[in-house]
């Protein structure tokens, strides 16, 4: 998918590809606006407990980093954003290192959050989860979420490649 082309790396989206990512980033910023909610498990994963034992230095600790970070995952979310081809058609994107680091975490936020909504642990075999959900019924929403995020997790590991390249 990505690709490196000196000092820029590019990528070709179809259409559905770019709806599919514009769904996800403004989730993820409506998620760090609108629906900001501390107990909130996606926010809990976001934002983790520095501190899990001691509830006094962790809001200390947040109340002097999380207005920042906030603002860098909603600008990060905004990266791809801004890339992607505007209105209804698929296109080329092509990101500068500064951009492709900013997608990078971002999509590592996008997946992070759908993981916690879809339960997927760090032993969760996505393949088999997938099988499951389309033997029970391929057309329910789950069946299109596990694909999404699977989906989210080969860009970014087209998007690290690249970098590495």
């Amino acid at each position: 998918m990505f690709r490196r082309y000196g000092d820029r790396y590019v990528a070709t989206f179809a259409v559905d590809e770019v709806r599919v990512l514009r769904k996800v980033a403004s989730e993820v910023v409506g998620l760090l606006t609108d629906g900001f909610d501390h107990t909130d498990p996606v926010v809990g994963r976001l934002f983790p407990e520095v501190y899990p034992d001691d509830a006094a230095s962790t809001a200390e600790f947040r109340r002097y980093t999380e207005g920042d970070l906030k603002t860098a995952k909603i600008d990060q979310a905004g990266a791809i954003l801004a890339a992607l081809p505007d209105g209804e058609a698929g296109g080329e994107v092509r990101l500068d290192a500064e951009a492709a680091e900013a997608w990078l975490r971002a999509l590592n936020d996008a997946r992070l959050a759908m993981g916690v909504r879809l339960e997927i642990k760090d032993g969760t075999d996505l393949g088999e989860e997938l099988d499951d959900a389309v033997a029970e019924d391929p057309s329910s929403s789950r069946v299109f979420q596990l694909s999404v995020y699977a989906y989210l997790g080969y860009l970014q590991e087209s998007l690290l490649n690249a970098l590495i390249d």
